[in-house]
């Protein structure tokens, strides 16, 4: 059975409209103006701060975004910003953040080889291992902090000041903004907020930036979305087919797990030795032995029932609003790249030595996933990805407001 991901982000999405829309507006701490606060669209290029008189004017696009406020001390504000309502200034008012917990522990955080150890983790399940994670930075690692919890196998991260990223390969320097970093044995879910510059660079680099999107554009969720609108996927490269998971039924149950377990660790407390035949079990310690050995075997099959599914299977628009309508899950591969070799060997257990076409598995949680017009899923939490699409992480990850231009200089 493959790893399990789960990817999660909290984002509104950018239209692409050329009608441009002039925000005004101000930010004030108890009537008395805050200068140098952070005003961007999240997972955006698009952000400014404010003046000493408190006030910040951005130029946008028409169109629907979650407009953020930042400052540090202070209470975050996310505001549903939509062009067609917008009247009037805007304004703000801060409130002052009284958690002071988070920062505290992270100001006792020692930087000992544990928490180099955490780091090291935190990298591979943030940042990824793809080609372009190599080519990734945290340049201000000292502000996180790390958290294990043993029992529940659960290892969760946080900070109090926003991670700066320097991404050397896709050309951006990120702002990003941590709310919640959690591991829980294979799951990995974050939200945050995050805000896009370019790196400084001449044409030679710039050359090689421009390329480098193009590769993490293509292939991607946002990618597959947005040509399954446009019912141009097929052509762009991607075959979908339809499979059902289901337990396994070779597989004991978790609670026989646990018990054969259980019988185990007494077997070893009191120090009885009994020859365990496996092929042949006789008593309770050998049944309990070979339990746990089929414990190896995948807890759900997956049965393709259904290839190369046309737009209709897949998707339908209602009112203007677009549902993804399959049954249980979808394998989607996309043909027009390979797997990178990093992909094989990111576990131990890999046999192939040879890199195929991209696949991933669309999982969905919920029936009739909305996605928005412009191919991002509305509600992140309504499905999850596993394979290739779990590979690749923030390093890959490109700003909302990206437009790809093949071919042109």
């Amino acid at each position: 059975m493959k790893n399990r991901f789960f990817l999660f982000y909290i984002l509104l999405f950018p239209s692409f409209l050329t009608t441009q829309i002039t925000i005004k507006g101000s930010v004030f701490d108890s009537n008395l103006p805050l200068e140098k606060v952070a005003i961007y669209l999240n997972n955006t290029m698009l952000g400014t701060t404010t003046n000493s008189a408190g006030e910040f004017t951005l130029t946008v696009t028409e169109g629907e975004y979650e407009l953020i406020v930042s400052f540090l001390g202070f209470k975050k504000i996310n505001y549903n910003l939509n062009t067609s309502n917008y009247q009037r200034p805007l304004r703000f008012n801060l409130v002052e953040d009284e958690n002071v917990l988070n920062e505290i522990i992270i100001k006792k955080t020692v930087y000992d080889e544990t928490w180099k150890h955490n780091l090291a983790s935190f990298k591979q399940e943030f940042i990824g291992l793809t080609n372009l994670a190599q080519e990734c930075e945290i340049l201000n690692p000292e502000v996180l902090h790390f958290e294990f919890d043993y029992q529940q196998n659960k290892f969760t991260a946080f900070t109090r000041k926003p991670l700066k990223i320097k991404n050397k390969g896709l050309g951006y320097l990120i702002t990003y903004e941590l709310e919640d970093f959690t591991k829980i044995n294979n799951y990995v879910s974050y939200l945050g907020y995050s805000r896009y510059e370019n790196l400084k660079g001449g044409k030679r680099k710039k050359k090689r930036w421009k390329a480098n999107r193009e590769i993490a554009y293509k292939g991607s969720v946002v990618h597959f979305l947005k040509s399954l609108i446009n019912n141009t996927f097929k052509e762009e490269g991607y075959i979908v087919n339809q499979f059902k998971r289901v337990l396994n039924t070779k597989r004991p149950s978790d609670g026989t797990i646990e018990k054969a377990r259980a019988i185990i660790r007494f077997n070893r407390i009191n120090n009885i030795n009994i020859k365990r035949d496996l092929e042949n079990p006789k008593n309770a310690i050998d049944s309990a032995y070979v339990t746990v050995r089929k414990s190896r075997l995948p807890k759900y099959e997956d049965y393709l029932y259904k290839s190369q599914l046309k737009k209709e299977d897949i998707i339908s628009i209602k009112n203007n609003q677009y549902y993804l309508i399959f049954e249980n899950n979808l394998s989607i591969v996309y043909s027009k790249e390979k797997e990178e070799l990093r992909f094989l060997r990111r576990t131990l257990f890999s046999k192939r030595t040879k890199p195929l076409a991209q696949t991933s598995s669309f999982i969905s949680v919920k029936k009739n996933v909305i996605i928005d017009k412009r191919g991002i899923l509305k509600e992140p939490l309504s499905a999850y990805y596993e394979g290739y699409w779990s590979y690749e992480k923030f390093a890959n990850s490109l700003p909302l407001d990206y437009i790809p231009d093949y071919g042109k200089e």
